[in-house]
């Protein structure tokens, strides 16, 4: 995973000194690759050994590995992009309409890099062969994290398997309350902290069913309560109004549960397809 996806994600989960660290690099990485440490520490209103410990919870070194390691970094997603060197920056006020733009498909093309590039291939077999021998499989996210709920059980309806996504949390901790071992619950939360998300997998759990949970924090009561977990990595940029790249990483992790579970019934699949889109189709104007 990469230095600034590394750093956007840990902010999450910081204590506050920390956090105000990786907020500045995140809003600007090149901030920390032409400051010193001193100047970095004052920038953020804490101290020199809080910068230490934050390189050192990121899993570097120290100050100097983490300015060669941004550098590095944005010099390669510069010529990647064919971007300025602030590439890696937050959207800003100055920024153009065609600047910002980049930005997000930039984003975009990394969390899916990133995400497929660090997939547990082991962990999504598992989930893929328990949602496969499910009679009943049960979806469930809050906000941003509902709509890619919505999409996996669009796609598992598409192909005759009984998904359900529940659409409140009383309804989701009580379907998941009556499973049964022949069933799958599968929650979503890209912080892994939704206390409704977490619930229904507890309650899930507690009735005998298999638990997937799919989230970008490692450490998170979501994946504690996942027999499966499966990692999505996304630098989701603050000037938002709901989850935006993170969304694009999580709907790729859809995909592969999803194109997983089809292939094992490759003949059935490619008939349930075909009778859905004709029956579809027989809706539309001539």
């Amino acid at each position: 995973m990469s230095i600034q996806t590394t750093i956007a994600t840990a902010a999450e989960t910081l204590p506050p000194s920390l956090a105000r660290i990786a907020r500045v690099i995140t809003d600007d990485p090149t901030t920390a690759v032409e400051s010193t440490i001193s100047e970095l520490a004052a920038l953020c209103d804490t101290s020199v050994a809080s910068v230490v410990r934050f390189c050192r919870v990121i899993g570097l070194r120290g100050y100097a590995a983490l300015r060669m390691s941004l550098a590095a970094e944005l010099g390669r997603e510069s010529v990647q992009f064919n971007a300025p060197a602030g590439f890696g920056s937050e959207i800003a006020t100055g920024d153009t309409l065609p600047d910002a733009v980049g930005k997000i498909a930039a984003l975009e093309l990394l969390a899916i890099e990133e995400t497929i590039g660090n997939l547990d291939f082991d962990v999504l077999a598992a989930a893929v062969e328990a949602i496969d021998q499910a009679d009943r499989i049960l979806l469930f996210g809050v906000g941003a994290s509902r709509l890619v709920a919505d999409d996996l059980g669009h796609k598992l309806l598409r192909i005759g398997r009984s998904a359900i996504v529940l659409s409140d949390a009383h309804e989701a901790s009580a379907a998941a309350s009556l499973s049964a071992t022949k069933a799958v619950a599968i929650g979503f939360s890209n912080s892994g902290s939704t206390r409704e998300t977490v619930r229904f997998l507890q309650a899930a759990r507690g009735a005998g069913t298999t638990t997937i949970g799919v989230t970008s924090v490692v450490d998170s009561p979501l994946v504690r309560e996942s027999d499966h977990a499966l990692f999505s990595h996304a630098r989701e940029p603050r000037f938002r109004a709901g989850a935006m790249v993170s969304r694009i990483a999580q709907l790729a992790l859809v995909d592969c549960l999803f194109v997983g579970v089809a292939q094992r019934r490759h003949a059935h699949t490619v008939h349930a397809l075909q009778r859905t889109a004709d029956a579809a189709r027989a809706l539309r104007d001539d």
